[in-house]
């Protein structure tokens, strides 16, 4: 059974009254919580940093999520970083489009098939990107310190494994 397979929408009954639940959740069916809430709560953190910078631009996480994959492959295609981010054509095209009139992107056309679109940062751009990294990279120094080689081999296995296999193997052919 798949865990959304388990998943009921509870309508209430003309009749009765609702049930609810005045204990926490626990370990139901061996579910790691602490794992889960520790995502939840190291995602909010390690985001907050690149949300405060993007935001004075009028940028979001899409652009965010733009601007470092363009400047971790510059020459990508538009179709490759559709397919890294899983998003729809429209809305890469709203993001790419306010990235490019604003000086972050560049788009050029592919020396061998001149309707491959090829995107490339600017100077802004790679600022930008470096700008956005900065305060993510401490937050993993930090959380690393005192942390083995073996520790940290340990955890980039675990992050692997959380992606989904096809992202995960794509990953480690880079």
């Amino acid at each position: 059974m798949k865990g959304n397979d388990r998943v009921v929408r509870q309508t209430p009954e003309r009749k009765g009254a609702i049930e609810f639940f005045d204990q926490p959740l626990t370990d139901e069916g061996g579910i790691d919580f602490e794992i889960i809430e520790g995502f939840f709560f190291a995602y909010r953190d390690f985001i907050s940093d690149p949300d405060a910078i993007l935001e004075r631009s009028g940028f979001g996480r899409a652009h965010h999520r733009v601007v470092h994959f363009v400047n971790r492959e510059p020459g990508l295609t538009v179709a490759d970083l559709l397919d890294t981010l899983k998003i729809t054509k429209q809305s890469l095209a709203r993001v790419l489009k306010q990235l490019i009139d604003s000086g972050y992107i560049c788009q050029l056309a592919g020396p061998e098939d001149r309707r491959q679109r090829k995107l490339y940062p600017t100077r802004a751009g790679r600022e930008l990107a470096l700008a956005l990294a900065e305060p993510q990279h401490q937050r993993i120094k930090r959380a690393f310190d005192g942390m083995s080689a073996d520790d940290r081999r340990a955890i980039t296995r675990f992050l692997t494994g959380m992606q989904n296999a096809r992202d995960a193997n794509r990953d480690e052919r880079q």
